[in-house]
């Protein structure tokens, strides 16, 4: 039974060891990680809204799919994107 409880103990330090590490080299690019994927989002959203914001889309019918999910963070983005009002006139959301 001793090696048993050995063994448990030794893998709970082994990965505690293991999640410090992960942390030591991870947290100083969490802010750049997440920035990135922002942008990498922003530009998505940008790209299924380009039929609405008058940019021509040669996959509007693939993108259209997808305008319900992004509405609900439509508010975010255009004001991150320094638009005071919304750019879409069927689409008022301030």
């Amino acid at each position: 039974m001793a090696p048993a409880r050995t063994r448990v103990r030794l893998a709970q330090r082994w990965r505690s060891f293991s999640d410090g590490l992960h942390e030591f080299y991870v947290a100083p690019y969490r802010r750049t990680f997440a920035r990135a994927r922002r942008d990498e989002d922003d530009l998505f959203r940008m790209l299924v809204m380009s039929e609405m914001l008058g940019v021509p889309n040669p996959a509007a019918y693939y993108t259209a799919e997808l305008l319900p999910v992004l509405y609900d963070s439509f508010h975010d983005w255009h004001r991150r994107m320094g638009m005071e009002r919304s750019p879409l006139e069927d689409y008022r959301c301030c």
